[in-house]
C-alpha cells in the first residue's frame, strides 16, 4: 500500500492547510494511495481524508512529532510519503513513489543554495517504507527531552540518526520558494507582524519542479505573489 501522510499539531496551521494539501495531492498523483492526516484535532478536516490520532508526548510540539513516522508500529504497512503542510504542489508527483524504490529519500537542505554539496536534511518531503530507519523513532522516544533541547529541529535529529542508506531527491524536483524559485527577494515585516515579500513577483520554475516549499515566512496563504494564490488550492 502507498500512503501520503501529513502532520497537523496545534494551531500553527489550520484545517484549510490539510484540505488544500489533500486537494493538491489528488490532482497531481496518479499512483494508487491513501491520504492520511495524523492530528489531535480533526475540526474542519475534509471527511474524505483518513484521520489517525496523534499520540501526544509530554514536552513534544510541532515538527518534533515527525520521528513518529519512523515507528514500525505506526499502523500503516507499505510505502509512506510524508509531506509538510506548507507546500504548493503544482505538477505530477508520481516520481516521488517511483524514484529509487525501497530507499529512504529526503530533500537536501535548501542551504544547498549557498554551499556546494551541502549534506544536511530538510524534512518537508521524505519517503520511507514502514519500519525503515526505525532508530530515528526508538532512540528519540528513549531520550526525547535531551534531544529536543540539544537540537534545533526534527531534521537535525533525522540526519544525526541516518548516516547511510539514504538518497537525496534531485534538487530540481522540490525547491525552496523564496530562496530558489524567487531568488531571495527583499522581505519586510508587515503591519500584522508577519514577514512577506516587499513586492509581488513571479517565480522562476524549472521544468522538473513539482513542489514549492515555504519554510519560514511567508506561508502560502499570506504570500502576496499571484502565482501562490493561483496554485494553493
Amino acid at each position: 500500500m502507498n500512503y501520503v501522510v501529513c502532520l497537523k499539531y496545534g494551531n500553527k496551521y489550520s484545517a484549510e492547510y490539510v484540505n488544500k494539501l489533500y486537494s493538491m495531492v489528488e490532482r497531481n498523483l496518479t499512483v494508487p494511495h491513501e491520504f492520511v492526516c495524523f492530528t489531535e484535532d480533526t475540526t474542519g478536516i475534509d471527511k474524505a481524508i483518513t484521520i489517525k490520532p496523534l499520540t501526544l508526548l509530554s514536552g513534544v510540539e510541532g515538527w518534533w512529532y515527525k520521528p513518529l513516522f519512523f515507528n514500525p508500529n505506526l499502523g500503516l504497512e507499505g510505502t509512506i510519503l510524508f509531506l509538510d503542510l506548507d507546500l504548493i504542489i503544482f505538477r505530477n508527483i508520481d516520481n516521488l513513489f517511483t524514484y529509487k524504490p525501497n530507499e529512504f529519500c529526503i530533500i537536501r537542505d535548501f542551504n544547498r543554495h549557498n554551499y556546494k554539496n551541502y549534506d544536511k536534511f530538510n524534512s518537508s518531503v521524505f519517503r520511507l517504507n514502514t519500519g525503515q530507519h526505525s532508530q530515528v523513532y526508538s532512540d528519540f522516544i528513549k531520550d526525547t527531552r535531551a534531544i529536543t533541547s540539544m537540537l534545533q529541529g526534527d531534521q537535525d535529529w533525522i540526519r544525526n540518526s541516518i548516516k547511510n542508506k539514504f538518497q537525496y531527491w534531485p534538487n530540481e524536483w522540490i525547491q525552496s520558494y523564496k530562496w530558489e524559485m524567487r531568488d531571495r527577494p527583499l522581505i519586510i515585516r508587515t503591519a500584522d507582524g508577519k514577514r512577506n515579500f516587499q513586492t509581488p513577483g513571479e517565480p522562476k520554475i524549472k521544468l522538473e519542479t513539482s513542489i514549492a516549499v515555504f519554510h519560514g515566512e511567508p506561508n502560502p496563504h499570506d504570500c502576496i505573489d499571484p502565482w501562490c494564490k493561483e496554485n494553493w488550492k
